[in-house]
């Protein structure tokens, strides 16, 4: 009898891919997968560690996973909680049977068998040299969108971050390598390309040295069978001159930049060694908006960051007020362990404050977005097609280029094809409308 897996993923959009990935490892190892835990022989989290409320997250489902009834044979933690804990998640849970770490994730198989074998914890969090997914080997989860990797690790050491200790230093793929696995996900019936990188426009391809950000955008730009181009995430010390032209001039490079800004304060984006000022960042809003016609922008947010005052924490609201973002990610600083912060600052902001400061920016935050969602009503979108709505099985649901949800009456051929969609009303984080009559260019694609 086949032996079955199930993965589920915390964090961020790299996490899934990684998830992708490992789930095509162990198929290629014999596994089936399983539609949930019961009955699994192997249960994988794939984990974040950049907040501690994900940790916690992780450990609580390690709780369910060994409650009486869920009976998976094997339990493992892998992704940057495993590289930054290591053996040290033994010590806190009995019911984790193995450990391991983004860096020799692809030894998965090979660890699960030897715990089914010897009964014993395998464990593996190497900080040496990155093993590396086998490329183009990957299970795709989602049926319109195709992530790529482009860049992993990170040089930036942001104060807060873990990244460079979970993930390592920067290193690109080659770009021959990245245009084959899109163009394979766009064979596929897949329709949108999302790039994935730490600090994706860092790139630079170690095979053609004239390749940059930009000019990788262009040549996705030009396969067969694209619609849509998302990349995620760019730091704002990095946008270039030829990136903004890039986004631009290119049809198919959506018009939604999510980009980081941490806090509106100079004094605490000094001491989170950001490299980047309010100034710098304003300035940089003001030329995106300038030559990228409808450019809907997302950012994150820490609060409570060591040192800061309320005058600093004012400073973002007005830089989040001044900038009038379509979407935040927002967050309560917590300190990790193996960060420059934890080692060198006082964690002095009390737990109410940050509270009190993250519900302020929140509130500040929903009332832009309600204000801007709003404005849609009445217009016309251009939608792509990702599935049946979550909530009515009766409606579909997409995205705008600009990255906003929109839930519409449809049909579940209409998946992968971009449809004109006119807004009827407005929710606090997604729109509402019905389709107007499709054309020729919005036909559904054979998936």
């Amino acid at each position: 009898m086949p032996r079955r897996y199930h993965i589920e993923t915390f964090g961020c959009q790299m996490n899934v891919h990684d998830s992708e990935r490992l789930a095509a490892l162990l198929e290629a190892d014999g596994y089936e997968r399983a539609e949930g835990p019961e009955g699994a022989d192997l249960v994988v989290l794939n984990t974040c560690a950049v907040r501690e409320k994900a940790e916690e997250k992780v450990f609580s489902r390690i709780g369910e996973l060994r409650a009486p009834g869920m009976g998976p044979t094997l339990v493992a933690v892998a992704g940057c909680l495993a590289q930054q804990a290591g053996a040290g998640i033994f010590a806190r849970t009995r019911g984790v049977d193995i450990v391991v770490g983004t860096r020799a994730a692809r030894r998965l198989p090979l660890l699960a068998e030897e715990a089914r074998r010897s009964g014993r914890r395998q464990a593996d969090v190497s900080r040496g040299e990155v093993s590396p997914f086998p490329p183009r080997l990957v299970r795709r989860s989602d049926p319109v969108k195709a992530y790529v990797t482009v860049i992993e690790g990170c040089n930036e050491a942001c104060a807060f971050c873990v990244v460079p200790r979970t993930r390592g230093g920067e290193r690109m793929r080659p770009v021959g390598e990245i245009l084959a696995e899109a163009a394979d996900a766009l064979q596929s019936g897949r329709t949108e390309i999302h790039l994935l990188g730490q600090i994706v426009n860092r790139y630079r391809a170690p095979d053609d040295p004239a390749c940059d950000f930009a000019e990788l955008l262009a040549r996705v730009d030009r396969l067969p069978g694209l619609r849509r181009i998302r990349f995620a995430s760019p730091h704002p010390r990095h946008v270039s001159e030829r990136l903004i032209e890039a986004m631009s001039a290119l049809p198919r490079v959506c018009r939604h930049l999510h980009l980081p800004v941490q806090s509106g304060s100079n004094r605490v984006l000094a001491a989170m060694r950001r490299r980047h000022t309010r100034e710098d960042y304003l300035a940089l809003v003001a030329e995106l908006r300038a030559r990228v016609p409808g450019l809907h922008l997302s950012t994150d947010v820490i609060v409570g960051f060591p040192g800061e005052a309320e005058a600093d924490f004012q400073d973002t609201l007005s830089l989040v007020e001044a900038v009038g973002y379509h979407s935040i990610f927002s967050f309560k600083y917590s300190e990790r362990p193996g960060t420059l912060a934890a080692a060198g600052l006082r964690d002095d902001v009390p737990d109410a404050e940050k509270a009190r400061r993250l519900a302020t920016l929140q509130a500040r935050q929903g009332a832009i977005q309600s204000m801007l969602l709003g404005a849609a009503v009445g217009t016309t979108v251009e939608v792509l097609v990702e599935g049946t709505s979550r909530r009515r099985v009766t409606e579909m649901t997409g995205r705008t280029s600009g990255n906003t949800v929109v839930n519409f009456p449809g049909d579940p051929a209409w998946v992968g094809a971009i449809v004109p969609v006119t807004i009827e009303r407005a929710g606090p984080h997604s729109l509402w409308g019905r389709v107007e009559a499709l054309t020729a260019e919005s036909r559904t694609p054979t998936l």
